[in-house]
């Protein structure tokens, strides 16, 4: 199985504010469907409340310390590890967020999809550091802006050195 996460972040390494989104970058939105469609997404409790219901198309496992905690149409789980161990006969699992899932899951990722917003925005949840000495950029696909975002952003594919 091919550990990967996939999101946008920010110049400054923000990736969201109280549980929101800053950005809708059209583009970015559409890159995430088309990568985890067809796929299983493991997501904390909290970007699962963001989003508001189980993304259509793939398979959900949500992590939540709360043992009374349900989500429609979700698996849910009290940790990364049974997330992950539920997953073990797939090629490739998305980790999608947030900031304390990414924390826990890098150290064990395989591939990195990250949307990088070359834009500089104030928020409450980052994106751990990567050290890109572990990683080998392997795709990038640069755009001056979106349809409706005026900012320049890039789809970058990281793969873990072996």
């Amino acid at each position: 199985m091919i550990l990967s996460a996939i999101v946008a972040v920010a110049q400054n390494g923000v990736i969201g504010n109280n549980n929101q989104l800053i950005w809708h970058i059209t583009e970015d939105l559409k890159y995430f469907r088309a990568k985890t469609t067809a796929h299983t997404i493991i997501m904390g409790r909290k970007s699962y409340e963001s989003v508001g219901k189980a993304l259509p198309n793939r398979r959900n496992i949500v992590i939540s310390r709360s043992t009374d905690f349900t989500a429609l149409d979700c698996e849910v789980v009290n940790s990364l590890e049974a997330a992950i161990s539920l997953c073990s006969d797939e090629n490739e699992v998305f980790i999608a967020g947030g900031g304390e899932i990414y924390r826990a899951a890098l150290s064990q990722c395989d591939r990195l999809y990250i949307t990088e917003i070359s834009q500089a925005y104030e928020g409450s949840t980052t994106f751990p550091e990567v050290d890109k000495s572990q990683w080998i950029e392997v795709s990038r696909e640069d755009f001056n802006g979106g349809v409706k975002y005026p900012h320049p952003f890039s789809f970058v594919v990281y793969e873990r050195v072996k």
